[in-house]
């Protein structure tokens, strides 16, 4: 079984690697189909040269690496297909941005957009069109009784009676529920009831374990009640080499994603807090960099103007800079244009009588601190563009919850607010583009913990592309 499996994984490493070439090829071709009129021979000797060959050689070791990174040649027995794809997805985009990366860096004569964009598209279609093929070819030898593995479930309460049924919901999965390993206890009765058996209980597990094929043990030990046993029974799979699962959700969280760690002979439940993990935090980042850079380039005579007409219109420097809360309530410096008179802080506590937003922020509609010109960079959203440099940096995300400052943060009275610190602080976030000023705080509050529980890259476009006719209609604007 084992080499079998081995055999396998050196096969998809092998397809992975000729269908990542093949798009390779397929981008060559199409860079010289979009090219100017030179014949092919005089193409490839622009085009193909050692040190390009060298070049592709070496990625083709990182792209190796990289998919080992995202666990692509992990059992995939019990993921989801969605699961895998976006592993896949994960895999290729960070492979194509990291060859096109080091293209640039290295000079490599060979980068077009058509040809990343051919690169990118060609290698995820092929290697998306393998894994199909893959599972549809096991589907089909696990439904005839082919590649097919008996487990043994440890325990009887509900969680292992309905890991039990999901499995057998689904033939395709492979696996032969060998049956149950229990003592009696209170609940045995219902667990009768269910039609499932206790093959063996702990005291002859050891023997069990000898005499029968047992290609898995999945432990639904309450462990706390049932360390001892738990720790025997894992103790003796290991002994015999067979393999071993627990059944998670040990705490049930509302929230927080379950992953397993490891740290040197330490293996970690991990709850990770929100859909973000950290996989998800690289892909933001490299975003964030690649978006904000180029801006704050082209944006840079567009300051100078603005940051001009904001010395001459008052007195006071071109930017306000404040000390706001980031990722897990880590103090930054945000920079803004600064749109109100120079000693706005200090007019702060004769105004807050007039605060029109309950909870903890501070807004009015016709604040008397802005001046003239500032009204109009708040109402246009201008005078948010310079934390483009807090995105740069790695304080803020493009999309994120706003941060908020000091003072507002004191101000928290509700513990599931805080959760908005788990995620950087954006430039703009759901409450941006469903009414900002207009919605109370503690729906705010609520959309930003939706954002959190519900992230996706696809989101975090959606909103973007969302945040530019609310910006240009100026829409909520305080």
């Amino acid at each position: 079984m084992q080499a079998r499996r081995t055999l396998l994984i050196q096969s998809l490493k092998a397809i992975d690697l000729i269908l990542l070439g093949i798009a390779l090829a397929a981008a060559v071709a199409f860079s010289y189909s979009s090219s100017a009129n030179i014949s092919f021979s005089q193409f490839l000797s622009i085009r193909v040269k050692i040190e390009n060959i060298i070049f592709v050689c070496g990625m083709a070791i990182l792209w190796h690496g990289i998919f080992s990174f995202f666990q692509i040649y992990e059992s995939r027995r019990l993921s989801t297909l969605k699961s895998e794809c976006l592993d896949l997805l994960k895999a290729v985009t960070v492979s194509t941005f990291v060859f096109v990366t080091a293209a640039v860096l290295f000079r490599v004569d060979i980068i077009e957009p058509w040809f990343v964009l051919v690169l990118w598209g060609g290698g995820l279609s092929l290697v998306l069109g393998s894994r199909l093929c893959l599972r549809f070819i096991l589907r089909q030898a696990r439904l005839n009784g082919r590649n097919i593995r008996n487990i043994l479930i440890v325990g009887t309460n509900p969680r292992a009676v309905q890991f039990a049924l999901d499995i057998q919901a689904k033939p395709e999965l492979g696996y032969h529920l060998v049956g149950f390993l229990d003592e009696p206890w209170d609940g045995i009765n219902t667990f009768q009831r269910t039609g499932f058996s206790i093959v063996t209980d702990f005291e002859n597990f050891q023997s069990f374990l000898r005499c029968f094929i047992i290609d898995e043990v999945m432990i639904a030990l309450p462990i706390k009640s049932y360390y001892e046993q738990a720790a025997q029974i894992v103790a003796q799979c290991e002994e015999q080499g067979v393999l071993i699962r627990v059944l998670g959700n040990m705490f049930s969280p509302k929230f927080a994603h379950e992953r397993v760690e490891h740290f040197e002979k330490h293996s970690l439940l991990t709850l990770q807090p929100g859909a973000l993990g950290d996989h998800a935090f690289v892909f933001k980042r490299i975003i964030d960099i690649l978006v904000s850079l180029p801006l704050l380039v082209f944006l840079l005579p567009f300051f100078a103007i603005i940051g001009s007409l904001i010395k001459l219109s008052s007195k006071g420097p071109a930017l306000f800079v404040q000390e706001r809360i980031g990722r897990n309530k880590r103090k930054f410096r945000l920079y803004k244009f600064r749109t109100m008179v120079p000693d706005a802080e200090k007019m702060l506590e004769n105004l807050i009588h007039l605060n029109e937003v309950e909870g903890a922020a501070f807004k009015i509609e016709d604040d008397p601190r802005l001046t003239t010109l500032g009204r109009w960079l708040r109402k246009t959203s201008i005078d948010e563009l310079p934390q483009l440099w807090n995105v740069l940096k790695g304080d803020m995300s493009l999309v994120g919850p706003r941060p908020l400052p000091v003072r507002d943060f004191e101000e928290f009275k509700e513990d599931w607010h805080r959760r908005r610190f788990s995620v950087p602080p954006g430039l703009t976030c759901l409450w941006q583009v469903n009414g900002r000023s207009r919605l109370s705080f503690e729906k705010w509050m609520e959309l930003d913990m939706q954002y959190i529980d519900q992230w996706t890259l696809w989101l975090d476009l959606k909103i973007l592309l969302k945040t530019i006719p609310v910006v240009l209609r100026g829409t909520g604007a305080a």
